[in-house]
């Protein structure tokens, strides 16, 4: 079964996509990197010798998800913004259970062709879970570890249940839907954020959710976060319950250091310095 609900669908993104690639603000190189779970696009951006930077978005997103971030990262390290297999991006379609062990298995094969024995992550949703999980099983590659309103932490809310009546009433409903997870964007708006949001909504539009839960990472996997770890949390997030997120952060992770931002939802904005001062202080 394909991610996307139909063929001109997945054109369709796939086309806005290549077009946002080409506005990425610092010079970049396009990397195609085999896996078993077939080809990986990664967006490689910064000095090649510079220490390494894997970036891991979240669900519904691509290598667009840090946009905003690269033009600092790229100035202090190689930068490698992943396509998670089965998003909307480049990569391959492949949509294994979650609870498979296959991304984790993914993500380790691409490091290995990328060349990297031991790299900063900085993982965002969907992307902080996977981040948070590989990092649990090989914490001897992970030198630091950033988390943006990370899954499989804390525990779910049952956002469908919530969303369900916006689901009938077309684009307004949509709209309220996408306001529900980013939170009610400042105005007026850049011409950059509006389109920005047209192709997160086109996403929406066309790609196929998947409704599958995260599972949620054990006690004993937390403790071997032994690595400088940085999360950043949202009160006001529709998805995840922050609160619980940073309760087992703080209890299963002695060296976790927690940020809860008090009117933020499942949206960080204004991360780049922060998240980069953490890189750079806690070597």
């Amino acid at each position: 079964m394909s991610i996307y609900r139909s063929v001109n669908g997945a054109r369709a993104i796939r086309e806005q996509y290549q077009q946002w690639l080409q506005r990425w603000p610092v010079p970049s190189q396009p990397l195609r990197v085999p896996t078993g779970e077939g080809e990986t696009f990664v967006l490689a951006c910064g000095a090649q010798d510079a220490p390494p930077l894997v970036l891991l978005h979240g669900s519904h997103a691509n290598a667009i998800a840090w946009i905003a971030d690269a033009p600092l990262w790229s100035q202090h390290f190689r930068v490698l913004a992943v396509d998670m297999i089965g998003q909307p991006g480049l990569s391959a379609e492949s949509r294994p259970l979650w609870h498979s062990g296959r991304y984790v298995r993914w993500l380790d094969e691409v490091l290995n062709a990328l060349g990297i024995e031991r790299v900063a992550m900085v993982g965002e949703s969907l992307g902080g879970w996977l981040a948070a999980d590989y990092a649990s099983r090989y914490p001897h590659r992970v030198s630091h570890l950033a988390l943006l309103v990370p899954g499989g932490i804390g525990r779910p809310k049952n956002f469908a249940l919530k969303a369900l009546p916006f689901m009938f009433l077309g684009p307004w409903g949509a709209k309220k839907i996408l306001e529900m997870v980013f939170g009610k964007q400042p105005s007026p708006q850049s011409d950059t954020a509006r389109e920005l949001g047209a192709f997160i909504a086109l996403i929406f539009k066309h790609y196929n959710t998947s409704y599958e839960e995260l599972p949620i990472l054990s006690d004993d996997a937390l403790r071997r976060l032994t690595m400088p770890i940085l999360a950043i949390l949202g009160a006001k997030d529709a998805l995840l319950d922050s609160a619980d997120t940073q309760r087992r952060l703080e209890s299963k992770v002695p060296g976790a250091h927690v940020r809860m931002l008090p009117e933020a939802g499942h949206l960080i904005l204004d991360r780049s310095a922060l998240i980069l001062e953490f890189l750079a202080s806690r070597g």
